[in-house]
């Protein structure tokens, strides 16, 4: 009898999908997110995949692995160069989350300039007038220049919705050539002046972090509106607190945070206008079983010995 591989979840994944993979390997899921629990479920274990922070000396306790797969896009979560030097082959799934994440930015912009929710509450607390009159202080999102950081997939998609709202799309990027038909190339101290809405796109790396600071914000409308899908530490978040604070900044929403899960202290909780979420943009029923069936399809086809759909280390 043929012994099935093992392949290690660092969360659970939708049913339909480790049902599928079940069939072929003998799957093992961490107890919690924790290093701990992340070390010991990879012991044993030919592939993983990732849905939480990977510890930086994961693979020193994972003598057998060979393949991991990325739950998602951002490979932030994975020691990438570590796994590179022992051959072990790491794949995401570039797409599999995008239209979430472009749905959650738009979504972000409405709620934060039109207000649907405190205008709700007001009608239920304090009656029609005083909800009504919340309307005038609305703005519309027609007209407005879109300033988006980061034109990868998710960028370039959110640049066609909002071509498509009537707003002015610019872009900044390393490769302004790449750029999406109608988005103008700019460099950051224009976009932080021209834009209405910021929503940052871009990957963590060496130039992205702390790239909105105190600088980039002196620079921006007093009315616009920042959004960070990418990663916490691309902005200063004090910085960020202090623009609200002072009403040097119109707005903000922010899913992803330099400590996460958030402390219950986290000076955000306590700022004005400020939209606040747990890192979910990209996290809806639909991409949730996008993802674990990406990841699956992947996963078998590299216990078959074959080429995943999209591997990002060579050796």
């Amino acid at each position: 009898m043929t012994t099935l591989p093992i392949v290690a979840l660092t969360a659970p994944i939708h049913p339909d999908a480790h049902a599928r993979l079940a069939q072929a390997a003998q799957v093992r899921t961490a107890a919690d997110g924790g290093a701990d629990a992340l070390r010991a479920v990879v012991r044993e274990a030919h592939g993983l995949i990732v849905r939480n922070h990977l510890p930086e000396d994961i693979f020193n306790h994972a003598p057998h692995l060979r393949f991991v797969v990325r739950h998602g896009v951002g490979l932030d979560m994975i020691p990438v160069a570590q796994a590179t030097a022992r051959r072990i082959a790491v794949a995401n799934l570039p797409g599999s989350n995008t239209a979430a994440v472009v749905e959650y930015c738009v979504s972000a912009m409405l709620h934060l300039r039109r207000n649907l929710a405190g205008m709700d509450a007001r009608l239920r607390g304090e009656g029609w007038a005083r909800a009504r009159a919340m309307a005038d202080s609305g703005t519309e999102l027609h007209g407005a220049v879109c300033g988006i950081v980061g034109l990868g997939a998710i960028g370039s998609r959110l640049a066609a919705v909002a071509q498509a709202l009537g707003m002015r799309v610019v872009g900044l990027t390393r490769r302004p050539e790449t750029l999406p038909a109608g988005v103008e190339a700019v460099d950051k101290q224009t976009l932080m002046q021209t834009a209405d809405v910021i929503v940052l796109c871009c990957p963590l790396t060496d130039d992205t972090r702390g790239m909105i600071d105190a600088k980039a914000l002196s620079s921006a409308k007093p009315s616009a509106l920042l959004i960070n899908v990418s990663r916490g530490p691309v902005i200063d978040t004090a910085a960020v607190i202090d623009a609200l604070v002072q009403d040097r900044l119109g707005g903000a929403a922010l899913d992803v945070h330099d400590v996460q899960p958030l402390p219950a202290d986290a000076a955000v909780l306590a700022a004005p206008r400020l939209l606040l979420t747990p890192h979910v943009a990209g996290t809806t029923a639909t991409s949730m079983r996008r993802m674990s069936e990406g990841a699956v399809d992947d996963m078998l086809r590299l216990l078959r010995g074959d080429v995943p759909s999209n591997q990002v280390n060579t050796f």
